[in-house]
This record gives structure tokens, sequence and C-alpha cells, in this order.
């Protein structure tokens, strides 16, 4: 129960949380920040263009109010993870080598909380149906890759994939799974972000399965 407190801390005080993070936005150079997070910057209207998970945000700039262009509500756990994104990018490339969470700084400590938030829930959705993860990734905009029986890799932020990964099972093995992250994920956001992140995008490929099914 304790390391599942400490991997919530960061959003338990939504309100609180939001502030800070829009505080740190404001104190840096728009411009630096455009850079290092690869987003559009509009120097007339002062907002940022983020992609988040294959949809625009736009985020105004120093007040960092995050909205959508079409009016929708925007979560504001979505709205921290963004700000988080924009704020904590270092601009270094994409190292295309992948790392599990237990490998990220810190990451051995949150593994279990981890596990329960986000592997476990995949392996239920998708375990008996690895080609439906990929139908329901590539609708997020993710790419197939080639690893386990089935897997797709998810470009949460421009500089942030998420790898998802599902191996079938047999008559000996149950099904199992895997979130793997790009080693340069340090450089982009803290390690709760990404459990909260795993988890989040899980459920997204859950809404995008149940969309194909229904076939809308």
């Amino acid at each position: 129960m304790d390391k599942l407190k400490a991997l919530n801390k960061t959003f338990m005080n939504w309100d609180v949380t939001l502030k800070l993070a829009q505080k740190k936005l404001g104190e840096l150079k728009p411009q630096d920040i455009a850079w290092r997070a690869r987003v559009k910057y509009d120097e007339t209207q002062k907002e940022f263009f983020v992609m988040f998970l294959n949809e625009e945000y736009h985020v105004k700039y120093p007040s960092g109010d995050v909205y959508r262009p079409q009016g929708e509500d925007v979560p504001i756990a979505s709205k921290i993870l963004i700000l988080h994104y924009l704020s904590s990018a270092e601009g270094v490339p994409l190292h295309h080598k992948w790392i599990s969470f237990k490998e990220l700084p810190s990451g051995q400590i949150y593994i279990n909380p981890f596990y329960n938030r986000a592997i476990r829930p995949l392996i239920k959705l998708f375990g008996q149906d690895p080609g439906a993860l990929v139908k329901a990734g590539l609708a997020l905009g993710g790419k197939r890759e080639s690893l386990g029986d089935s897997s797709i890799t998810v470009p949460v932020f421009p500089m942030v994939p998420v790898t998802y990964v599902i191996w079938e099972g047999d008559e000996e093995f149950p099904p199992s799974g895997n979130i793997l992250f790009d080693s340069s994920a340090p450089n982009y956001l803290p390690v709760e972000d990404y459990a909260v992140i795993a988890g989040m995008v899980v459920q997204e490929l859950r809404k995008k399965a149940d969309q194909l099914i229904q076939g809308t």
C-alpha cells in the first residue's frame, strides 16, 4: 500500500499538482519548450500544439491552460501529464532501445503497482485475442511491432512512444504481456507519470477495441 500511495502522490491533490505544473511551465522559455518537446509554438497566439494519444491539445503560455480546439472537456490527469511533458522534456533523440518499467529510475520500487495498474489489465483485455491489440493500437495512431505474438507502439507524446506486447499462451502457459519504453524515457517524464500513462493507454486501447467491435 505504501508503494501504491507513493506512486499516486503526484496525482492525489489534483488542483495543487496542476497549479505547480502550470507555474513550472511559465518559468521556462517557450522556444526551448517547443524544441525539447518537439511541439509547435504559435508566437502570435502564445500557445503550444501538443499531440497526446493521437489527439491535438492546445496549451496557453505562460498560464498553462490546456484545452481542446473542439471544446471538449480535458480531464485534469491529462492536463497534468501534458504540462509535465512540456516542462520535463530535454530534447534528446530517441534511443530506439526498449526498456521495461523496472529499468526506469526508481521503477523497481513501483513495479507491483505498475503491474496491477497496467500490465494485468492489458493481459485481461487482449491475452485471448492478441490481434485485437494491434487493431486497437493502429486506431490510436500506433505502429505494429514484431515482439511477442502481437505488439504495437503507441505515440503517447511526440517523444514518448510506449510499446504494448502480448504473448497468447497455450495449454501449458497462460497469456502474458509487457509494456516497454524507449530508453530515453527518463529524459521526458518522471517515472510516476509513466505508471499513470501506461494504464491510461490500456483504457484507451480498450475503448478503441470496443468501438471496432461495434463498428463505430
